[in-house]
């Protein structure tokens, strides 16, 4: 699994000019799902982010998580994160999972974030989207976990 997060002020999501999700403070996450992700892959991954301190604390150090700041999470399916542009100049996606079991790792994502009393708003899987964000610091980080 890819995940491509930001750190956000704010961040939306429309589809065909329809609001569908939107945060204040939080993590914007891009997810692109392979087929061989399965549950133990969710739950590593929902771990790092839950925890992941990159939250100002009182002394302007990067040292809370999003559970700490009462942030919120806005979850975007994206398979392009599984783009192969190594021939050519038109992208592979092979490396993507099939949309079923995608979809279905992309729901328990969502679903064991909430659980961690999260709010977790999402966009629409499979749909052509457009997602606002104001990226805050910057802050990006990716997390592959075929790198592991």
């Amino acid at each position: 699994m890819r995940i491509v997060l930001q750190k956000v002020s704010s961040a939306a999501v429309f589809v065909a000019e329809k609001k569908l999700g939107q945060i204040k403070a939080g993590f914007l996450l891009l997810v692109g799902i392979e087929d061989t992700d399965d549950e133990k892959t969710v739950d590593y991954l929902v771990h790092k982010i839950v925890f992941l301190r990159v939250f100002a604390d009182k002394n302007d150090k990067m040292n809370l998580s999003i559970k700490d700041v009462g942030g919120a999470i806005l979850s975007i399916s994206q398979f392009t994160l599984y783009a192969d542009t190594k021939k050519g100049n038109r992208p592979s996606f092979t490396k993507a999972g099939q949309p079923q079991h995608a979809e279905r790792i992309y729901d328990l994502l969502n679903k064991k974030l909430a659980h961690e009393n999260l709010s977790v708003q999402t966009g629409e899987f499979g749909a052509h989207m457009q997602v606002e964000l104001v990226n805050d610091g910057p802050v990006t980080i990716m997390f592959d976990t075929d790198e592991n």
